[in-house]
């Protein structure tokens, strides 16, 4: 049984492992059956399958430069 992680593009993800170039925050680019994303230290673009994703996942916290005023961070159910 999966888990399901609602997340839309534009919004910044913490994975487990930092990625070698020591950032661990990813941007999301792609929503669908893969999860496209893209490293917040070097730029590198990344596709997941959803499953791997979700496992691989930490936080979601809200994009860069949000104005609704919340600025806590969305933990994984």
């Amino acid at each position: 049984m999966s888990k399901s992680i609602d997340v839309n593009v534009n919004d910044v993800v913490q994975l487990r492992k930092q990625h070698p170039c020591g950032s661990d925050r990813w941007q999301v680019y792609r929503v669908g059956a893969d999860i496209g994303i893209r490293c917040m230290g070097c730029g590198r673009r990344v596709i997941l399958p959803r499953s791997k994703f979700a496992r691989r996942v930490k936080a979601v916290l809200p994009p860069e430069g949000a104005t609704d005023g919340t600025d806590q961070q969305r933990e994984k159910p």
